[in-house]
Order: C-alpha cells, then structure tokens, then sequence
C-alpha cells in the first residue's frame, strides 16, 4: 500500500487532548507512523497517497461495545416465517450500515456466528472487525429464553456455530463456557438479571448465583484468558457481577450506590446502552413490531436508566460505548452519543468513550482507539464539529470518509483530484 498522508483536517484524536488544526497523519501501509501538523510531519521522498479531508474533522474509527450483528428487531410473525439461512445474508447489510456511520470495530454481545466474523477478516464482506460472544449464557426461565406460556418456544435456533447459552447450575454454566469458547467466542456473554425484552422476567430480577457467576468468569479465564461481559440491569445481579470479576456491565439500569462503589473498586466498566429503550419506545410508536411486554418495561425503566448512569458518570465509573445495535436499526448507532451527553457527559467525553475507552474495554488499547502512532489506520473524516453539535453524526451524509485498516470503505469527499505522488 505504501504511504499514505491525511491532511487539511482539524484532528479530534480521541485521547481526550484538544482538538490539532492544520493537523497530518502518515501512514504506513496500514499503520500509523506519524502524528502532527502539515508543518511538522516528515513526508518521505517518492510516490506518497494524500487524501484531503478539505477542512473537516479527521477521529479515530469509532467503536461500538454492544451490538447483534446477526438480527434486527421484526414482527414475531416475520420472524417464525424466514428462512433460517437469511439472517446471514441479512447481517451483510447490517454489517454495510454499522462501517458506514464510521464503526470501525464492535463487541457482538451475541447471535453472531463466529463464521461471519472470518468472512469479514477474509475480505468476503465489508464491515467492522469484531470481538463476538457466540450465545450468550443464561437460566431457564431468564432473558434469553423465549418460551412463551402459550408453550411455544421462539428462541433463537440452536446450530453447529451457535450452541444453546441455556444452563443452570455450577456444572452446567462451566460445560456452556466451554461450549461458547469451542464456538470461538472472543468473549462470554452473561446475562446476570433479566431484561426488558424477554417475556417472563423482569431487569431486577437476579439471574444466576455469585457462585455461578464465578465460574463463569474463571472458566474463560483459566482456558483462554477470556473475559465475560454481562447483561445486568438491576442493582443485586449488577453487584454479584461485580463481585464475581465480570469485566463490563452492559445496562446497568438500577444501579444503587453499593453497585457504583464495587464498579470503581474493581474497575468494571459501563455500557449504558441507553439508546436501547429509547429505541424500544420508539418503535412502539411507528410499528407492531415491539411485543406490549417489552414496551411496558421499557416505559418503567427509562427515565431510571438515564439516572442510574448519570450518577454512575459523575462518581466516576468508567464508561465505554455501546447501543444494543439490533434491538434498533443497525447505522443508527451513534444516536447514543447524544444521549450520553444527555446525562451529562462532555462531547469530548462521548467520543473519548466511543474511542480510546471502547477499545480499552475490549482489549485492544494497543491496537485501535486512538491516532497515534503504531495505531491500525482506522479512521473517520467528518464534515460537520462534533464538538460543537455531537448530534451532527446522527446524520450520515456528515461522514464523508471511513477508512480500516488503511483502506477506505466510504467516500462522500467533493472530488477535486485526489492526489497521488509527493505530498
């Protein structure tokens, strides 16, 4: 690939630093070499690829902790009428949405075959790279069972590549690990309470024991050094999570203040995921597609889940970008950030939790996040200051450029002769 430079950009490098005017990036094939201004970056003698950001804002590839990947919300009818192998094909354009908005990397929090990771790492389809979680684990009767009291059964079928998360019981949560990690989870889902849309339970209702949770955790640790995120919304399963070694709470709707001081005790981070019931409201109100059980508790829960990570935030938990992505359509993603400054938090914030702190969360501090050198080339060129309106990227005509890995999968540039030779 060769060199590449970056510039006439306004650099938001996603370390929380002020913004860099007449800021320059050099890449080296798919690497970041060098950061600076068009005045202090060294440009190689030879052929050298520039790419004009023509006066926009230039942030890293933007990270989103909780999506699935592998489905959409629909119609209960819809969905008991197709045909299984169409979810894969679906997730193709979910995938196409979710690089567009400029989402360079995700955590799949489940669904999501391991299969279509590979297609992505191979080149076979466009998307984000990805961390899945395979089916996430959790107790009869729980979120994550779809038995309905009609007797009937609507959870997700069960196939080579996505092996039943149904377990209960010490033996039985262990064996599921293993399960997940002989899937080829990068990561093991839990669900540690219930949720607004399973049919029989309820977010406060506790799911699984301490001890459960325990060996949960060093199950994935001990075979592969594999983290577990969890499903947690009220404040007893978010605790036992905690106290387990869970690495990430997802939801976290009725945190208490027992919950916010074990979290930064144990560094646990947050994924609020407030977009999730929002979403769900939403929805209710266009279509038929949302279940009247998910929408009641979805209307409990909202005003509560903004509180309950405003206060998180301002104690000080760490807090990593996540949607639920699914739940809502996949490429609306980055509505969140409104949301999270909605509770109080800075724009700069948000994007320093939808960056550098995302890829943290996910392990991958040293690989993506930020721009700085010896960082994957991923990065986003947008025309309007998220700074000053971060709403503006709800709008996707104002990501006009994403790249990965060096290579750029959307262009919405004004085309004034790209150049190519001495920079």
């Amino acid at each position: 690939m060769g060199y590449t430079l970056i510039k006439n950009a306004t650099l938001i490098d996603g370390t929380g630093k002020d913004p860099v005017q007449n800021a320059a990036v050099l890449i080296k094939d798919n690497r970041i070499v060098e950061v600076g201004t068009q005045d202090t970056v060294k440009v190689p003698n030879g052929e050298v690829k520039v790419i004009d950001a023509q006066g926009g804002y230039l942030l890293p590839g933007l990270i989103d902790t909780h999506v699935h990947m592998m489905f959409e919300v629909k119609d209960m009818r819809e969905t008991l009428v197709t045909p299984f192998a169409l979810q894969f094909y679906q997730a193709i354009e979910y995938l196409k949405r979710t690089l567009n908005v400029g989402i360079t990397s995700v955590r799949d929090a489940g669904f999501t075959d391991y299969g279509v990771k590979v297609a992505v790492e191979q080149g076979l389809i466009k998307g984000p790279r990805m961390q899945v979680s395979i089916n996430p684990l959790t107790i009869t009767g729980g979120h994550g069972d779809s038995w309905m009291r009609s007797g009937m059964d609507v959870t997700r079928q069960s196939y080579p590549g996505m092996p039943s998360g149904l377990c209960d019981g010490p033996e039985e949560v262990r064996k599921k690990v293993r399960e997940m990690l002989r899937a080829g989870a990068d990561i093991i889902k839990v669900h540690a309470t219930g949720g607004v849309m399973s049919p029989t339970d309820h977010p406060e209702f506790t799911q699984f024991s301490e001890e459960e949770l325990l060996i949960i955790v060093q199950e994935a640790a001990f075979r592969r050094g594999v983290k577990v995120m969890a499903h947690a919304q009220g404040a007893e399963g978010v605790k036992n999570a905690v106290r387990a070694g869970i690495h990430s709470i997802e939801h976290g709707i009725f945190l208490d203040d027992e919950a916010i001081e074990l979290m930064l005790k144990k560094g646990t981070y947050l994924v609020p995921t407030l977009l999730a019931p929002v979403s769900v409201l939403e929805a209710s109100e266009k279509t038929d597609d949302m279940p009247e059980y998910a929408v009641a508790k979805a209307r409990e829960v909202v005003d509560i889940h903004r509180e309950s990570v405003a206060k998180a935030y301002k104690a000080g938990v760490k807090i990593a970008m996540g949607t639920d992505a699914g739940v809502m359509p996949h490429g609306t993603n980055l509505r969140e950030l409104g949301l999270m400054c909605g509770i109080g938090m800075s724009p700069m914030e948000a994007l320093v939790a939808t960056t550098k702190v995302a890829a943290e969360c996910m392990g991958w501090g040293d690989r993506v996040g930020t721009l700085e050198k010896g960082k994957a080339a991923d990065f986003v060129v947008v025309k309007t200051n998220p700074l000053e309106n971060i709403r503006s990227l709800e709008d996707e005509r104002n990501i006009v450029l994403v790249a990965k890995d060096g290579v750029i999968e959307k262009d919405l540039r004004v085309k004034s002769g790209e150049l190519v030779g001495q920079a």
